[in-house]
């Protein structure tokens, strides 16, 4: 994507020194917080072309389509983009088994702080994603 072709709305981001912004999603239909990761311009070009979607992962360096090798895929609803124009909020629609976690739970956060211990909360919805 050449600087002529930048879409208005990419100049109001703030993309960090290694050109990510942050990334946290939500499944639109109940609000449950079910990922946070990074996106570059390019992987949030593919997700509002495809309508999934797509991130960049920081210890691969490459971009990632959400659910390419589990079939757990995100569909795209909504962005929102915060006060600080460094973070967006996605709302989608999870797809698949419903596991957005690569270790089969339904969100990332199936962990809680309990008396100093981190405590699994339910159990995994799919296998776990290969690493």
């Amino acid at each position: 994507m050449s600087a002529s072709d930048t879409p208005e709305f990419l100049k109001d981001l703030k993309f960090d020194e290694k050109g990510l912004v942050t990334a946290v999603v939500v499944d639109n239909s109940d609000g449950t917080i079910l990922m946070l990761a990074h996106m570059n311009a390019e992987a949030l070009h593919i997700t509002l072309e495809t309508g999934l979607m797509t991130y960049w992962s920081r210890s691969r360096k490459k971009l990632w389509v959400k659910g390419e090798t589990s079939g757990n895929t995100q569909r795209f609803v909504s962005v929102r983009l915060d006060c600080d124009g460094d973070a967006l909020v996605f709302r989608v629609e999870q797809q698949g088994a419903g596991a957005a976690c690569h270790e089969g739970y339904r969100s990332c956060f199936f962990r809680k702080l309990e008396n100093g211990q981190w405590v699994r909360q339910g159990s995994p919805i799919a296998p776990p994603a290969s690493a």
